[in-house]
């Protein structure tokens, strides 16, 4: 059964966590059922981000507050012009999330959570991504779960990705 959308508040939504978890899919997916505009955290971060992840150096929290002002600026851009929002995000500390909840308009996280050994499997099998596997054990050490008084929902990445996005959507609709 698909969850009717038209009783969700408007909200920017992040899926969140650690690489390999499925963000591109998940937020394209809500995206679409939602209605609302699609971005790829990727696009924001500065070259010298990608050439350091890509050499396999983990990100400071010095080379990610540009990146993390950059999206949640583009989130404020969005509700300035009445729309909601969807964009990938690893967000692993609260600190981060922070800096993103400061954006114009509502921001909710769903934060994408799986274990060690199917993240590491995902990301062996996927092409094309500067994200060595490598760096996933920093990611897995640096992220910080989403607390109790945070606007979020944590979801199991061993579903199938309809059945998260629905599980999602129930969340939107009921809270």
């Amino acid at each position: 059964m698909d969850t009717d959308v038209t009783s969700i508040a408007p909200a920017h939504l992040v899926v969140m966590g650690v690489s390999g978890s499925g963000k591109t899919t998940i937020a394209g997916l809500l995206a679409e059922r939602l209605g609302y505009d699609l971005a790829e955290a990727d696009e924001f971060h500065p070259e010298a981000n990608i050439a350091k992840m890509t050499a396999g150096t983990a990100l400071t929290d010095e080379d990610r507050a540009p990146w993390l002002a950059a999206i949640r600026d583009w989130l404020g851009t969005e509700t300035d012009a009445g729309r909601c929002a969807v964009v990938t995000c690893s967000a692993l500390k609260r600190s981060y999330r922070d800096v993103l909840r400061a954006a114009r308009g509502r921001v909710r996280f769903v934060h994408l959570h799986g274990s060690a050994d199917l993240l590491a499997e995902r990301m062996t099998h996927r092409s094309g991504h500067f994200m060595p596997p490598t760096l996933l054990p920093s990611q897995l050490a640096t992220l910080e779960p989403l607390d109790d008084d945070e606007d979020g929902i944590v979801v199991d990445i061993a579903d199938p990705p309809g059945a998260i996005v629905e599980s999602v959507l129930r969340w939107l609709a009921d809270s």
